[in-house]
Parts: structure tokens; C-alpha cells; sequence
């Protein structure tokens, strides 16, 4: 017997009915129906961690408690963990604190689960910046504030979700306030995505919907019907090529990415900096691995390039083509044959048309190269019309 339910992107699902099993028993009187099992497992948890008082509604979850099969959850090595205070309210007065942590640790929180889609809501104690691991590979990437909150989507194929906090910035505490766990749906196959690497112009700022600083990847939510695309930031400030490819980003997306999800690549800034030692030509062949590795699985990788600074004005005409390897990514476009979102020429003739003075007000104070949240919102906008003129979003 199943039930229906409205997910967060507004598209209709079904799943079946949490912890309903109905026995229909066949006898001369007639049909009877035997009641719900006495310890079905769960579809749905809510967890409070850390040594404190538990939220009402909530499990709550020491750093002591280890997994057990009769609970069901638990971590998978506590003698790594440990209670921590946190500066937040509610659920986020405490947490736990990994001590040992990486994508591929063991040091997860493990909580058994049926066969399905689940979306998962994290919410961080104190921390200056972390990120989201499961099943061995990132979730969410570099959250940043005490308190910070996100939610993902994620198939469970072997009857275990394992999660944990990692480091976004080494040297800082990695910390475990509350877990919220809805199952979606019974079927476990992500809805289509678009995927999108990036870095700091791109990447997301905390809190999601009041930052001040925004990345267009953050934004672009805003601008895509959600029931198309899920969306799915993994860019992060300060990335280049090389370490999107080899560090974990292209790995958790690689393990997701489908036939008709999208994949927006954008990178150069850093790449060009002369600290990162990232020649023109090997910043081509390592963008040109990505293209590749990810229109072999059917999705679709498509080029964007990175707009250029607030000052980048001759004459009241904005204009930074020169900038960013931006030449041998429009180059890569063309000889692999994908899609390419040229934000580069599109945004300066945004500028342009706005002028320099209200160029300037879309960037953070004092900075000519980072958007602010009206500024990302922009560029979002920017890039989902040109997906849309392209026939793709």
C-alpha cells in the first residue's frame, strides 16, 4: 500500500507508507487486516546531538552512544568522538565533535535504512568551516558559521547510511549538532541534477538564503524550475583545476551523475595565479580529463567562464576576455563539442549596460572580484538564460 507525498523541489512522489504493513488474511468470515509490525524499521529520524537536554520530537545521540543493530544507529567509533558545547539554541546548544574524520574515515555516524531516496539536513555546532561526507565521498561542501544548515539528497542502495563531518579548513573543529533523515521516496535514483564546480565566484555562503556574499552557484536555485533539476553546489573558494579533479569534488559527483543531469564547470581565476604553478596548457588538459570523465556517463558537461572584475572598464565598456584561461576554455568547447556558457562576454555586457558605478555595487565592499548576493543573483540569472536559449535547462 502506498501513500503520496510532495517533496522540497515541488514534484509529486510516492513512497511507501512509514511502518504500515498490511497482511491480508483470507479466511471463511472474510478479509482481516493484521496490525502494523511492533518495531518497523524507521523511515524518518530526527537527531539531537551532544550531552545536553534533547529537543522535543528528537533522539538524542552521545558521543558514547555506538552503533548497535537493535538501535539501529549509532557511531561507528566513539572512542573518536566527543561532546562538545555549541554557541546556537534548541538543537544547536551542543554537539559532537569528530576527531578523526576524512571521506574515506570510518569515524561515521550510522544509521540504518531501507532501500530508498532520502533527504538529509545537517545542521553544524561551532565550526568556521566543514564539510559533508557520506558514503565515502562529499555531500556539501565548506559550511561555514556556527549553526550553519544544509540539506542533500541521497540514494541508501545497502541499508546503511554512514555520515560524517569533515574538514573544509584544516585546523578547525568539525562538529555534529542535529541530523534530520526524510525518506523521499522508495526508489533510490536521484532526481535529474544540475551538478556545478566552481570557485569562490561560484561557491556557496552561509546562511544560505541571507549571506552577504553570494556565489552564482548558490543562487542559481532561484532561476531553475525544480521540477527539472535538483541543483547540487560543489564549488568551493579558492579551487583550481587540478584540485577539483583530484581533491573529492569530481569524485562525489562522478559517483551520482547520470544520462540528463548537467554539469557546469567553471574555473581559471585561481588557475592563472602564479602560487598554484598552472600552465595555460595543462589547466586545458585537466579541464579537458573533466569534460571527458563526465560525458562518459551520459550527463552533459558544459564550459562556463568566469566573469570578469568590477574595474574591467575602457570608455564605459566592460570587457575582460583576456582574463582567466578564459581563450582555452572556449577553445575546449569547441573541440570536445559541448555546451558553453560564455558568462565572461555575457556579464560585461550586463555591465555595460549598467555602468560602472552599478557594476561596482554588485560586489563585495572593497573587492572587485567577488560578487555579493545581488550581484550572484545576476550571474545566476545570467547563466540559466543562456542554459535555456541553449535548449538545456
Amino acid at each position: 500500500m502506498t501513500d503520496q507525498t510532495v517533496n522540497t523541489r515541488g514534484t509529486l512522489r510516492r513512497r511507501s507508507a512509514a511502518g504500515l504493513a498490511l497482511a491480508v488474511l483470507a479466511s471463511s468470515a472474510g478479509l482481516a487486516v493484521a496490525a502494523p509490525a511492533a518495531h518497523a524499521e524507521p523511515s524518518n529520524y530526527k537527531f539531537d546531538f551532544g550531552s545536553g537536554p534533547v529537543e522535543q520530537g528528537y533522539t538524542g545521540v552521545s558521543a558514547s552512544d555506538a552503533y548497535a543493530p537493535e538501535r539501529r544507529y549509532g557511531f561507528n567509533s566513539p572512542e573518536h568522538m566527543a561532546n562538545v558545547a555549541a554557541k546556537g539554541t534548541g538543537v544547536g546548544s551542543d554537539a559532537v565533535r569528530f576527531l578523526e574524520f576524512g571521506t574515506k574515515s570510518s569515524n561515521t555516524f550510522n544509521v540504518d535504512l531501507k532501500e530508498g531516496l532520502y533527504r538529509v539536513t545537517v545542521t553544524l555546532g561551532d565550526t568556521s568551516r566543514a564539510s559533508i561526507a557520506a558514503e565515502g565521498v562529499f555531500q556539501e561542501m565548506n559550511l561555514t558559521g556556527n549553526g550553519a544548515t544544509a540539506s542533500f539528497e541521497i540514494p541508501v542502495t545497502d541499508g546503511q547510511l554512514n555520515l560524517l563531518v569533515t574538514e573544509g579548513k584544516v585546523g578547525t573543529a568539525f562538529t555534529l549538532s542535529a541530523l534530520d533523515i526524510e525518506k523521499v521516496s522508495r526508489h533510490p535514483e536521484m532526481d535529474p541534477t544540475i551538478w556545478v564546480g566552481g570557485d569562490s565566484t561560484v561557491a556557496s555562503y552561509y546562511p544560505l538564503d541571507s549571506s552577504v556574499q553570494g556565489g552564482w552557484g548558490q543562487l542559481l536555485p532561484q532561476f531553475v524550475d525544480p521540477a527539472k533539476f535538483d541543483v547540487r553546489n560543489m564549488a568551493t573558494g579558492g579551487q583550481i583545476a587540478r584540485g577539483f579533479r583530484n581533491d573529492g569534488q569530481l569524485e562525489a559527483i562522478l559517483q551520482y551523475i547520470k544520462p540528463g543531469d548537467l554539469f557546469l564547470l567553471e574555473m581559471g581565476i585561481n588557475d592563472t595565479a602564479a602560487k598554484n604553478a598552472t600552465t595555460e596548457a595543462e589547466f586545458k588538459e585537466i579541464m579537458r580529463d573533466m569534460v571527458r570523465q563526465v560525458a562518459a556517463t551520459g550527463a552533459t558537461p558544459v564550459l562556463v567562464t568566469p566573469q570578469g572584475r568590477a574595474t574591467d572598464f575602457t570608455d564605459g565598456v566592460h570587457s575582460s576576455v583576456d582574463r582567466w584561461y578564459r581563450h582555452s576554455t572556449v577553445a575546449l568547447a569547441q573541440d570536445e563539442g559541448v555546451p558553453l556558457v560564455d558568462l565572461n562576454v555575457l556579464s560585461s555586457a550586463y555591465f555595460t549596460q549598467i555602468g560602472p558605478d552599478a557594476t561596482l555595487a554588485l560586489f563585495m565592499t572593497g573587492d572587485t572580484l567577488h560578487p555579493n548576493r545581488a550581484g550572484a543573483t545576476e550571474l545566476a540569472r545570467i547563466v540559466t538564460a543562456d542554459l535555456a536559449r541553449q535548449g538545456l535547462q
